[in-house]
This record gives C-alpha cells, structure tokens and sequence, in this order.
C-alpha cells in the first residue's frame, strides 16, 4: 500500500477509511456507555465550534425556543492548543457581538503600520504598500491571541447555556448504519495502555448523540477525514494543500516595541520555488509574534521547516526586534492553503464540516479565523431552522447554499489563484502574477483573466527522491536568538500521559526503514518540528530502526500530511494530552 501510494503520489483515501479500524477501536469493541443525547454536537472548541454554539444560543433566544449544544474539546482547557499569528479581521466577531469591545473581548492592539518585505541574506526590500491589492492591508484589524480569543468565546457560551467539556477527546465517529448517517461521537475515553489494552484505570467513553454534528476540530482533524472519506465529500474539489506554520511569542525590551507593527517577508532563507514566508506582529505586554511559514508543496526532503525558521531569526531585519527579548512560548500548526478550489462538500447526512476542517484560510491575506468563525455562524443558522422545523439526521444543504452566497465565498474566490502561481511560478513571478490577478478581480468584480488554476496533486507526492538533492547543513543554534527542537518542545507545555498508545500510527511498520530512508532520507525526522521521529543506528552505524517519540508530539499534523509514502496517520490522543499554549 506504501510504495502505491508514493508512485499514485498522492491519493490517500485508503488511508482515512482505516481510522475507525485502528487502536483502540479493537479494545473498544462491543463496549457498553452511556449516552447523551443534544440537539447538536460540536467537535472542536475553537473559533469555529465555539461561534456555532454561541450562534444556536442566540437564535433560541431571539424566539424564546430551547436548543441544548455540547462542545467537546481535546485540549486540557478551551484555548488550550488554539495556535495562529494573529492578525484578526473583526468582520465575523462584528456580527456574532456587535458589542464585543464592551463585553471585554481580547483584541486590544489594532493594527498602526504594515510592512511587507522581501528578503536577501543580508537585505531587504520594502515592498510600496499601495502595489498590494486592499485585500492584503490590514487596516481595521486587530493583533492578539487566538488562543485568548478562544478563551473568551468559551466563556461566553457557556454563560448563554452551551455545555462545554474540555479534555474530551473526540476519537471515533458514531454511525447510524447501514446509512452512514453522523448520529454522534465517542469521547472521553481513557485508560487504554500503549499495546491498546484496558487498564485498571480504564473508562469507555460516553456517545453523544446529535440531531446534528458539527466536525471543527481543525486543519486534517481524524474525524473530518473519516467523515470525508466515507461521504466522498472531496470528489468534487482539489486536493488539499497545506503549510506547516512555527511560531515563537517573545517578551522584548520597552524600547523595541512597537505596538500595533505588523510586518510579513518573503523570500531568504527559501529558495525560489519553496514557498513560504514570515509573519511578526507586536503587541500586548511587550509581545512580538514571530512565526515562519512553509508550503508542504516543497520538494526537498532534506528540508527542515523548523531549522528554516531558526536560521530566519539572524536576517537583520528580524533580530533587530528580537534582540535582549526573552522567548516565552512555542508551537507549531498545520495551516490549509488549497482555498476555493479545495473546499469539500460541506454537508453530509447527520453533520457539516466547520472552519479549518474544511479549509477557509485565505493564503495572501494570511488569515482565516474570521472565515471560521463566519462558517461556524452559517452551519449554525440552517441547523437551527432545522431542529425547529422537527428535522433531524438529514443534510444540512441549506449551509451549503449558504456558504455560496456568502462573503467567506467571495474572499476565498478573489484569491483562487495566489497559491497555484506560487506552485507554478515561483516566488517572484509567481507572487507578481497573483497580485496583479488580485488588482485585476477587485477591479472587474472577481473576473480573473486566469479563470480558475488548479492545484498539482498533493503536498504528499511532491515530495522528491533523496537521490535529487543534497543535504541541509544548518546553523546551530546559539540559544539567544535560535534554539533546538526540544528546548522548544519544553516551552510549549507539552505533555501526554507516558502509558497510553502512541496516537501517531504506522500502517505499516516497515516502511520508515525499507521504503523512506533509502528513497527520501526518511524526512519525518526533518519535517516533524517537535523531534517526534528519530531513525537510530546501533554503536556501528548500522541497522537502523524508527523511532516515535510520541511524547512530543504539538499535534501540528505535519507528518500525517507530508509523509511520501502517506505512511503516518495522526490520531487524537487521551483528553487533555497536547501542547498548552499561552497567549498564542
């Protein structure tokens, strides 16, 4: 199955069908819990999930109705492992609570200047701020924590009667069959050992059953892609794309703040046909985001995100603001890029797909919580209608029409070809060509010259053979301005419980080893930024073995998406288990 993927480059359906069919599925077969029964059911307690329950909440009290909702969250507390750069575009949160200024909400550093560089080893060029399209200003937007954004959201659903349950992992979809109806989740399982065995501290897990089941557990969610899967919701868009986002938030000297700069960079240390490109936002209590982004189109597989991300940090025009500062927190996240073209079906019988799990990031804009937040809002509208109106189970196709009509539709289309340019072009003509397709769509009311590009396969089958390229030697680093993998890891607060079964799988056992390490270097032990994967040699240097070092793991789900041989599936772990990411 390994080497047929690699050949087929990309197709990894046969992959998302088997998630309901690994551990611990076996050890919980036939087991009898106890059941919760709502009118609908939200995986995922992030911006999306938590707009959409707040959404329900509202409706029924504008018509003086009842609908109950539950959230369930993997991490140990909601915001928990919410990580983004973030300039937030406030449209979305306008609409959810006009008043959300008065409420207290968060996001109290508007943005004051924008810059967006390019980059050589040692220089820069400033790019005129009015050769970029309106779409990429940022005007009227705000810096902050999502993490803290999503804090405050949790806070106000439950106070409008929404059932929250942090640590409650949601590992396995429940079906109605023969139909292959959503009718709910199992969550809350704990207690299963690392051979996937009940231990003495075992508890099943409790179904909750919905009317309907919103899936917003994020970019490449284990559900979502079940669901996909078994719905063929994917038929009809193109593959998905991704990048892998590395962010550090530091604390820096009074005097090299600058609250309210926003300033993004292209080009060095990438070459110029791997895209990518930086963020750095100030802001808060002496706070500056800095964070790296990565395409996972790239061909390399001696390429190392992370390392990139390091080196980045020397260029003058970034260590300026980093120097005398002290680095606080750290993370890493998968970020979807294929935008309109890779938007799947959006409903399915029992459920819809919500926010990243379906893929609303705007790639220029570098933004997409505003879009999640938006869909979270339009899933919540037709489920609504439709528990009122006595159904249940069925597909919510008026959230489809809706999305269609909506401005998420539009800011995603006006975009369409900015990441298939990059792919086609590089970063230069590519980047240039994408913005004047932009001034040409917000000209001529989204007509494109281009029409619609497609997307070339998966991040996955992009992937070149070793033999193609030479070995990365990267800086080491100095520990004041880069650092290694596990220091970082340390910062990141992350942690999962020793016993329980590595939630990253191997279909097959054999292939880091007999397929990956002598056809692409094994590339997870580079793309992986939390030194998850290892491959070992004994004192002579031979026999080699893979090594998972699960602990580790910040849940980016980068492996699960550039693995060559789509080898690796990510699984949620016990409840709780993750990074813990403050202020990110």
């Amino acid at each position: 199955m390994a080497e047929q993927a690699i050949e087929g480059g990309a197709a990894n359906a046969w992959q998302e069908a088997v998630i309901d069919k690994l551990p611990p599925a076996e050890a919980l077969a036939g087991v009898e819990r106890e059941v919760m029964e709502y009118d609908v059911v939200i995986v995922g307690g992030g911006p999306a999930g938590l707009s959409a329950a707040i959404r329900l909440k509202q409706r029924a009290e504008k018509d003086g109705k009842e609908i109950s909702v539950a959230v369930l969250e993997k991490s140990a507390e909601i915001g928990g492992h919410i990580l983004s750069g973030a300039v937030m575009d406030p449209k979305a949160l306008n609409e959810l609570f006009p008043d959300w200024k008065e409420r207290g909400a968060p996001l109290e550093t508007p943005v004051t200047k924008d810059r967006f560089l390019i980059l050589g080893p040692m220089g820069q060029v400033p790019l005129p701020m009015p050769l970029l399209p309106p779409l990429m200003h940022n005007e009227g937007c705000y810096i902050g924590s999502l993490g803290n954004l999503a804090r405050w959201l949790g806070e106000q659903a439950e106070a409008m009667g929404v059932e929250v349950y942090p640590g409650m992992a949601a590992s396995h979809v429940v079906w109605d069959e023969p139909s292959g109806r959503v009718k709910g989740v199992v969550a809350g399982v704990f207690g299963i050992d690392r051979e996937g065995k009940p231990t003495g501290d075992f508890q099943p897990g409790i179904e909750l059953h919905g009317k309907y089941v919103f899936i917003a557990e994020g970019v490449r969610g284990s559900l979502a892609k079940t669901i996909m899967a078994r719905h063929n919701l994917c038929d009809g868009a193109q593959p998905q794309k991704f990048g892998i986002g590395i962010k550090e938030l530091w604390q820096v000297p009074a005097d090299k703040h600058q609250p309210g700069l926003v300033q993004h960079t292209t080009g060095w240390p990438l070459d110029e046909f791997t895209g990518g490109g930086s963020f750095m936002y100030h802001f808060g209590d002496r706070y500056v985001s800095i964070g790296y982004v990565v395409h996972l189109n790239y061909k390399n597989p001696f390429l190392s995100p992370f390392d990139e991300f390091q080196r980045f940090k020397h260029h003058p025009s970034i260590s300026e603001h980093l120097e005398g500062g002290t680095r606080v927190s750290y993370g890493a996240r998968a970020i979807t890029e294929g935008g309109f073209q890779s938007v799947p079906k959006l409903a399915f019988p029992g459920g819809a797909l919500i926010g990243c799990s379906a893929g609303f990031v705007n790639v220029p804009r570098i933004k997409g919580s505003h879009n999640a937040m938006k869909t979270g809002m339009l899933a919540a509208d037709a489920a609504y209608d439709a528990v009122i109106a006595g159904r249940s189970g069925d597909e919510l196709v008026e959230y489809q029409a809706a999305y269609e009509g909506s401005w998420v539709y539009q800011d995603l289309k006006r975009v369409r070809n900015a990441k298939p340019l990059l792919s086609r072009l590089g970063t230069t003509l590519g980047g240039a060509v994408g913005v004047f397709d932009m001034w040409f769509q917000t000209l001529f009311g989204g007509f494109s010259l281009l029409g619609t590009l497609k997307h070339h396969g998966t991040d996955a089958g992009s992937t070149e053979k070793a033999s193609k390229h030479k070995p990365i030697t990267y800086p080491k680093p100095d520990g004041k301005l880069s650092f290694d993998k596990l220091s970082s890891v340390f910062i990141s607060n992350t942690n999962h419980a020793e016993d329980q079964p590595a939630h990253l799988k191997l279909l097959d056992p054999t292939v880091p080893i007999r397929v990956n390490l002598p056809e692409f270097g094994e590339p997870a032990r580079l793309y992986c930024p939390a030194g998850v994967y290892e491959v070992l040699y004994d004192e002579q240097g031979a026999n080699p073995r893979f090594q998972i070092n699960a602990q580790n793991c910040v849940h980016c789900k980068t492996c699960d998406i550039k693995d060559p041989s789509q080898n690796i599936v990510w699984t949620t772990p016990e409840g709780g288990g993750g990074p813990n990411y403050p202020n990110m």
